[in-house]
């Protein structure tokens, strides 16, 4: 019983998983994964790695998410998922290298800057 843990950001989420050899089943901070992620597009986004290398139903996935929306933990989860699989298995690389799964998005909120309204917005300029 050999159990792979790897972690995967996206913007500010970041999600911990544990991938041991079972039946398919996901558990996300302790609920079903579709209790976790309602949406049927989110669930999709989670198991697309073992889909692409046909792994489905081969391993069960803990996995712990916190920070940002749930498309960043989504996202998050499915790289991690990502970097499990080639951890197990490095001949996977190539096929989600090439869906993007290995791809750490690096996209993050800018900041707000002092003395504006928003990161970029300015005041309203008047003339007179």
């Amino acid at each position: 019983m050999d159990i792979t843990s790897t972690i995967g950001r996206r913007k500010t989420s970041v999600a911990r998983i544990y991938m041991q050899p079972g039946k398919g089943k996901v558990v996300v901070n302790k609920r079903e994964l579709s209790s976790y992620f309602p949406s049927e597009i989110l669930q999709t986004i989670v198991k697309q790695p073992f889909v692409k290398v046909e792994q489905d139903g081969n391993y069960d996935v803990a996995v712990n998410v916190f920070g940002g929306g749930l498309t960043g933990q989504a996202e998050a989860v499915r790289l991690a998922i990502s970097r499990a699989l080639v951890e197990i298995d490095p001949e996977h690389k190539p096929a989600l290298r090439a869906e993007g799964f290995m791809t750490r998005d690096p996209r993050m909120v800018e900041r707000k800057k002092p003395g504006r309204r928003k990161a970029r917005k300015k005041f309203q300029f008047s003339k007179r």
